[in-house]
């Protein structure tokens, strides 16, 4: 099974940026695509972003769509989310997560290995 290594996160005033990396080991196992979710406790965990593999398609939900971009570099086996223009209602914990299996989802239950999870904190 996968395992996915997060860095990044962190706290950060609202407007600015923060980079998350999620590493995935082994290389390309079944690799369809990577999400990005976010989780505030005591709440249901929510899409964010994810990039396909190998045709790097990226999708976003909404909320974030044209702040965050989502990336993949294929010597690290790595994928980035650069989160720019950040909200204070972007605070939340961020996971990454591994789908085998195309189509796309956006649903967490289609994502078979997590990260860790990283804390994002975004004050006024």
């Amino acid at each position: 099974q996968a395992q996915l290594e997060q860095s990044g996160g962190g706290s950060v005033q609202a407007g600015g940026s923060l980079r998350l990396s999620c590493s995935v080991r082994p290389r390309h196992l079944g690799w369809h695509a990577v999400g990005w979710f976010r989780q505030v406790p005591g709440e249901a965990r929510e899409f964010v972003a994810a990039i396909t593999y190998p045709n790097r398609n990226t999708y976003y939900d909404t909320t974030v769509e044209g702040r965050f971009t989502v990336s993949r570099d294929n010597a690290k086996n790595t994928v980035y989310l650069q989160m720019d223009t950040l909200k204070p209602e972007d605070t939340s914990d961020y996971l990454c997560a591994l789908s085998t299996s195309p189509p796309f989802s956006r649903s967490t239950q289609d994502y078979v290995s997590w990260g860790q999870g990283t804390r994002v904190t975004v004050s006024s």
